[in-house]
């Protein structure tokens, strides 16, 4: 090996040391900064069924909220670490069925209700699932921050395979993308087991009308 290649090494090494050092520096600042930590303190407060718990981030949305170390090579081991932990997290469902009935999937598709501070505890919530996708085509309003669903289960079939990656990404999109924008919405219990096979019919079922 040439003198070349020796310093392209070491210059690339010294990187990527740098890089987890610089990584580890700013977590550890952003924990241990006092006005930072006053900030977090002074601005958010405890409210009805809304704790400070929600502030409190888990290993999953650290990683992702150090965007230069989550998409380096540096973050790509921990990056399967973590999608991994997210996966196998995932429960199948309990009663072996994936399929509710769809024409609830689409009233908790279309819902935004719940989990906020003015909501009750026992409050039903909701999927906000047209906020990001376009599902049923006969709904005019929906957002595109997720790829469009109209047409899921024609387009993709009824497989097995199909139906246990449907569930799985419902459940925790983080298992397939540490960090996508979607919810985690069993580990967040946003939705039940029964509200989530809902969704899969709505999405699955070929009498919905998103397979039509």
């Amino acid at each position: 090996m040439n003198m070349k290649n020796i310093k392209s090494l070491l210059a690339i090494s010294c990187f990527a040391l740098a890089s987890v050092v610089m990584h580890g520096n700013v977590m550890a600042q952003q924990a241990n900064d006092p006005k930072f930590n006053k900030m977090m303190k002074d601005g958010f407060k405890a409210d009805g069924i809304a704790g400070l718990d929600r502030i409190q981030q888990d290993e999953t949305q650290k990683f992702c909220s150090d965007p230069v170390f989550a998409n380096s090579k540096q973050g790509t081991k921990m990056r399967e670490k973590i999608q991994k932990m997210n996966m196998d997290s995932i429960k199948q469902p309990s009663d072996g069925k994936y399929i509710g009935d769809w024409k609830k999937g689409e009233a908790i598709a279309q819902s935004g209700r719940g989990a906020t501070w003015t909501d009750k505890a026992d409050t039903v919530i909701g999927g906000g699932c047209y906020n990001c996708h376009q599902i049923d085509p006969k709904e005019i309003s929906y957002g595109n921050i997720g790829p469009s669903l109209t047409g899921y289960g024609k387009m993709r079939g009824y497989s097995q395979e199909v139906v246990t990656y449907t569930w799985n990404r419902i459940n925790n999109s983080k298992a397939y993308n540490a960090c996508s924008n979607m919810p985690r919405f069993a580990h967040f219990k946003l939705l039940n087991e029964q509200q989530i096979q809902d969704v899969m019919a709505l999405l699955l079922d070929p009498a919905s009308p998103v397979n039509k």
